[in-house]
């Protein structure tokens, strides 16, 4: 019996800052994938390893957990003063699709890379030495990024003194700004308030703080859900029956939010909204077994993505941090220890991470200016990834 053969697809493989995925340039896609559709997705979901009912993906380039089963496409621009358009498929594990509603904001740091090594940035624009400035369009949320991404000899630098908790490995710096992540169109509190209560029908009712920033996130007191903020993630991951509970409350979330219609459509939306919880600083020992001191941080933060307590933070959700956290009343802010602030210092389960926000009041309105924070990239494999010919 004769079988289609594989075909090579040219990708480079790159974590960007505590995550990892598969890139690819446009115009190096099969043409049927090049366009939005059953194709690009069927082939993406081949490269990764979905779906796949052991929860492995042994056969894909996929690690099995929501930081390692993602995809990138990039192009020359399609947008005035951008550089490059990015586009994120967020690949589910188990079930046959990929979540194109939101950003990977630790990916972001690796795109400005990816897009000087493919000439997707012109040549004027980079400097021999020192700071390139790449102008992203996040094509999944029509969001500006900018990326300041080091250059030694006309080459991207990767490697440096740069530490990132979460990433065993120093690098360079990658410093990413997210700018105006909230359009004024937009309401940056879907339901109209700081803090508001979201009922979640036979689990109870919880002061929640639901912001759409960065990446839409509901926010909830730790102590409210009978935690202390410094679990990792064997505490949340390992109770099935907790994992079962926040999806709901992610369900019940993304309705109050707007952005689904009733909970049975949370189950094709893993990627957005994402649930967090907060809490004061306070002693704990990271996934690492480094002692994080309550004196060096401001609050603690742990956020689930795709259904798991994440082993960081992902990129998007600290913007979500650093937003509320600069907005008095919020919840984060409240752990923070209320008050205005620029920038906050948050626990995690791998460490701690910095975020600063540029935030103003005009006649109760916020708005943010820009979100800034600094990662890490880094190439680990570049050539091609085959599939079958027909997966796609």
């Amino acid at each position: 019996m004769a079988h289609v053969p594989q075909i090579k697809v040219p990708a480079t493989y790159i974590r960007g800052g505590t995550s990892k995925g598969v890139f690819f340039n446009l115009t190096d896609l099969p043409e049927s994938a090049q366009v939005p559709g059953a194709a690009r997705d069927n082939l993406l979901l081949r490269v990764i390893g979905s779906p796949d009912p052991y929860g492995k993906q042994t056969d894909g380039m996929g690690g099995a957990t929501s930081s390692t089963s993602k995809t990138v496409i990039l192009s020359k621009s399609s947008q005035p003063d951008h550089d490059v358009d990015y586009l994120f498929g967020q690949v589910s594990i188990d079930k046959p699709f990929v979540d194109w509603s939101g950003n990977c904001g630790n990916l972001t740091a690796a795109v400005g890379a990816f897009a000087i090594s493919k000439g997707l940035v012109d040549a004027d624009r980079i400097p021999e030495n020192g700071i390139a400035t790449v102008r992203i369009w996040q094509a999944n949320i029509s969001k500006t990024i900018v990326a300041k991404v080091p250059m030694t000899d006309g080459e991207v630098q990767e490697t440096g003194d740069f530490e990132l908790d979460g990433v065993t490995f120093p690098a360079a710096e990658v410093q990413v700004e997210f700018l105006s992540p909230v359009d004024a169109s937009e309401a940056m509190f879907p339901t109209g308030k700081l803090v508001d209560e979201l009922e979640v029908p036979g689990i109870g009712t919880f002061r929640a703080t639901m912001i759409n920033a960065g990446i839409p996130t509901v926010f909830l007191n730790a102590a409210d859900i009978g935690y202390t903020g410094t679990e990792l993630q064997e505490a949340i991951n390992g109770d099935p029956a907790a994992l079962e509970r926040f999806e709901t409350i992610r369900a019940y979330g993304a309705v109050r939010m707007g952005l689904i219609k009733n909970v049975e459509e949370a189950a094709g939306r893993q990627h957005t909204p994402k649930v967090a919880f907060v809490s004061g600083p306070a002693d704990y020992t990271a996934s690492s077994g480094k002692l994080i001191h309550a004196a060096d941080i401001d609050l603690n933060v742990r956020a689930l993505s795709m259904g798991k307590l994440h082993h960081a933070m992902m990129g998007t959700a600290a913007v979500a941090i650093g937003t509320a956290a600069a907005i008095p009343g919020t919840l984060v802010n409240l752990a923070a220890g209320g008050g205005d602030r620029e920038a906050v210092v948050f626990g995690h389960p791998s460490g701690t991470l910095k975020v600063g926000a540029e935030a103003s009041n005009s006649d109760g309105d916020w708005t943010v200016n820009k979100v800034i924070m600094s990662r890490s990239a880094r190439v680990l494999m570049e050539g091609w990834v085959r599939v079958p010919g027909d997966a796609f």
